[in-house]
């Protein structure tokens, strides 16, 4: 997949540049042609003799000291992906207000390559108004993000900031060169958890977020795939996705439905089990005492579309539990009649409801099943349309 593609690295300097020599290697043995972009900070923290040796071409690191004239338009129109890792927030502020102050940011703004941006900085910084816009930013512009972990960073203290694992960095960038292996498939994609009325006011529902939903309703979309986020919240919309807005589970039943003729059905939402049977009219006073709830079941859309499922579709279902992990996710693939299962243990530290991370274990209906640690949503999305991608090609 990676093989003859034309890679520009870019580092900046972070005490994380030591990262970016593995990535480096790990795209070279791919059969990548990696041409290593440095920054003057990044010089004091890597040498550039460790890239020269390892990479596919020198380090560049001036406009001026270039046999090229044009080495930033040259390498931006030559490129078939910009990989910036660590980025800095010097990095990203420049780029996303167009500012070209190195050959690096210069190439980046010559670029009309997919550009990978992989955020490395302490936490107080990753955390400033400022850097959120500047990534939500470039984040509208269509740059892929790679969202930082959380652990040790420099000076000894722990938080988020901590540049994403080489690993994650490598397989995010074989999703973005993956030649639309989504291209042409329709995929729905459902995201949030439903509310069930209980009076104009109350409401039974749940802690979902949405954020894995629309992880994944990003990641199919920039895989090349024609997606609909049928979603309960109100988050915008990842670029290019079309979005249904639901709220009840019943409203959710109807949308999915309409649209289960799709290739690609991953149901991320947490669709509420029950539903109150009426729906008091008007406020039930505080004064009346505790309202008495009668409860009964929520369609099943899993299971229906189980049923129902059509030749060549997949299905993917999602299972928030808090024991028994394995046997519950073993259990609902087969009942459900589903091709592939994603659980986590929502009881678990920066995993599940409202986190920007999570840690699954993918069952697969043919008996393999594959545990992915902890790491950003997004990272997640593209490992469970790994697992859907493989499925489709059979």
């Amino acid at each position: 997949m990676l093989a003859n593609r034309r890679i520009v690295l870019g580092v900046t300097g972070g005490i994380a540049a030591y990262k970016a020599v593995l990535l480096c290697r790990m795209l070279v043995d791919a059969g990548a042609h990696v041409i290593p972009v440095m920054t003057e900070s990044a010089q004091r923290f890597v040498g550039r003799a460790t890239f020269d040796a390892l990479a596919s071409e020198p380090t560049r690191t001036s406009i001026f000291d270039d046999p090229d004239p044009i080495p930033h338009t040259t390498l931006g129109q030559t490129a078939d992906l910009i990989v910036v890792a660590p980025a800095t927030a010097r990095c990203i502020g420049s780029y996303a207000n167009g500012i070209s102050d190195d050959l690096l940011t210069a190439t980046l703004i010559a670029t009309k390559a997919p550009v990978v941006v992989c955020p490395a900085m302490h936490t107080e910084m990753w955390e400033h108004p400022a850097v959120q816009d500047n990534l939500a930013t470039l984040k509208k512009r269509g740059v892929h993000l790679v969202a930082p972990d959380e652990g040790r960073l420099a000076g000894g203290d722990s938080g988020a900031g901590r540049l994403a694992a080489p690993e994650a960095i490598y397989e995010t960038i074989e999703a973005v060169l993956s030649d639309g292996d989504f291209q042409g498939r329709t995929v729905v994609v459902t995201a949030g958890g439903t509310r069930e009325a209980i009076d104009p006011v109350r409401y039974v529902g749940n802690r979902s977020t949405g954020k894995q939903g629309y992880a994944v309703a990003e990641a199919a979309r920039a895989r090349g795939a024609h997606v609909t986020l049928i979603s309960t919240v109100s988050a915008e919309a990842p670029s290019g996705v079309e979005i249904v807005r639901v709220e009840s589970a019943a409203q959710m039943h109807a949308a999915v439905l309409e649209r289960s003729d799709a290739d690609v059905i991953v149901m991320t939402a947490a669709v509420a089990d029950f539903r109150p049977v009426g729906v008091a009219e008007s406020k039930i006073k505080k004064d009346a005492g505790p309202p008495k709830l009668e409860l009964e079941p929520t369609p099943d859309i899993l299971a229906e579309l189980g049923a129902e499922k059509k030749p060549g579709q997949v299905i993917v279902g999602f299972a928030a539990e808090t024991e028994d992990l394995v046997s519950h996710a073993q259990s609902k693939l087969e009942r459900k009649n589903v091709d592939v299962i994603v659980a986590n243990d929502v009881s678990a530290p920066q995993v599940g409801f409202a986190h920007d991370t999570n840690e699954v274990t993918i069952f697969v209906s043919d008996g393999c099943q594959r545990h992915v640690s902890l790491r950003s949503k997004r990272q997640i999305a593209e490992e469970v349309l790994n697992t859907v991608a493989q499925i489709l090609v059979g």
